[in-house]
């Protein structure tokens, strides 16, 4: 059945302002679900955890409740979802639990610099798998070359923040398995834009962040409860030691986290459907994902279709995101003007600090980055193809 747009759409009130929100690359907006999910949770009463009395029983329903939904999103179990204030964080934080010196990791060049800072300073030896400059692709022949008895962890996106790129990671994954080394999958970008099943892509972490798919800013990592009871990060002696709590620093932002199972039962209900919550997902996201391909066909011809417009990267598969840079303007100009226009971009590295030094633009102001999402209509890729081709 076609993806019903007109009224996913109706369901963010944000959209009613009349922008063109193509920014959902850097953070989507939200339904009016998750607004009522969270401010539900503080006018109820929540405590913290643990606790004797019902506000404490309530936290202790919300973090159940969402590390059951996050599971179903990525084809996780619950007892394996860790929870904390963003992806960055979590990573850091299992980067120093798993490598170290001695240990050796191979890092991609197509990832997010959060997906790659936190490896390189465990001490641990990196080994680099290179990106065409030209397509985007990540070649997996040369996984096999960087990956040794040594190597502890590989560590690569599902798809790149800037170009797109959807490398074969399931492929990347069973040299990694074969060698005895763990994979930890940044899907940050990949999860809002299409069916997420962790074990075919061969994750033993899966890394996400719920404001990249209509949630509050929360971030969770994925892993079999069974591999994460072999790991013993640092933590508070008072702190619990049980898996996977012994992951998660500080007091939750347990509104927040009612947020994040709205947001998974949004996704699962934007196409109607019967099964189970993870059935409905996949179907959910199957639509939105072939709905936001057929509008970036039309965003794509466009810019091709301008001389005065550079675009990066063509790789086979990809999310619907757009990298380019408009001749005689910086990107920052070019995301202005489009402002004044009433259409959201970014602009510059996007964090993507490897890819963006590797195609030579990071030190220049990067570039123009337009990132459909399940909300975006046709109207949004005109009026940027219009406010782009009067630059010209």
């Amino acid at each position: 059945m076609p993806f019903p747009l007109k009224s996913v759409r109706a369901t963010y009130p944000a959209l009613a302002d009349g922008h063109a929100y193509l920014d959902g690359a850097a953070g989507t907006q939200v339904p009016q679900t998750v607004i009522d999910a969270i401010t539900t949770a503080y006018r109820t009463g929540i405590g913290n955890v643990g606790g004797a009395f019902p506000a404490s029983h309530r936290s202790d329903a919300i973090v159940a409740a969402c590390r059951a939904a996050v599971a179903d999103l990525v084809g996780g179990r619950p007892g394996g979802v860790i929870l904390g204030p963003n992806m960055t964080t979590l990573t850091y934080r299992l980067a120093r639990a798993l490598t170290g010196p001695g240990d050796e990791v191979v890092l991609s060049r197509l990832d997010h610099d959060a997906n790659v800072r936190p490896w390189t300073q465990t001490g641990a030896t990196v080994r680099w798998a290179e990106v065409d400059p030209v397509t985007g692709e990540l070649p997996v022949e040369q996984y096999a070359g960087l990956i040794n008895e040594r190597t502890k962890v590989v560590a690569v996106t599902a798809a790149s923040n800037i170009l797109g790129t959807r490398p074969d990671v399931p492929a990347i994954a069973e040299l990694a398995h074969q060698a005895g080394a763990l994979v930890y999958v940044d899907g940050v970008h990949a999860t809002p834009h299409g069916p997420v099943d962790m074990r075919a892509l061969g994750a033993d972490f899966y890394a996400t962040s719920a404001y990249k798919w209509s949630g509050p800013h929360i971030g969770a990592v994925v892993a079999d409860p069974a591999l994460l009871e072999t790991i013993r990060p640092d933590k508070l002696a008072s702190s619990p030691d049980t898996v996977p709590d012994r992951f998660e620093t500080g007091t939750a932002a347990f509104a927040d986290l009612d947020g994040v199972t709205a947001a998974v039962d949004h996704l699962a209900c934007m196409v109607p459907g019967a099964g189970s919550r993870r059935e409905r997902l996949l179907a959910s996201m199957a639509a939105a994902e072939e709905h936001e391909l057929e509008l970036f066909g039309a965003l794509i011809e466009g810019l091709e279709t301008m001389s005065h417009v550079t675009l990066y990267g063509k790789p086979a598969r990809r999310t619907a995101t757009a990298y380019f840079n408009v001749s005689g303007h910086t990107p920052r100009q070019v995301a202005e003007h489009l402002a004044r226009l009433g259409v959201n971009v970014w602009n510059g590295h996007n964090y993507a600090w490897e890819l963006t030094g590797l195609l030579g633009i990071r030190d220049t102001g990067g570039a123009v980055r337009a990132g459909l999402v399940h909300y975006n209509d046709r109207s949004d890729v005109d009026r940027l193809l219009e406010g782009v081709a009067r630059l010209g």
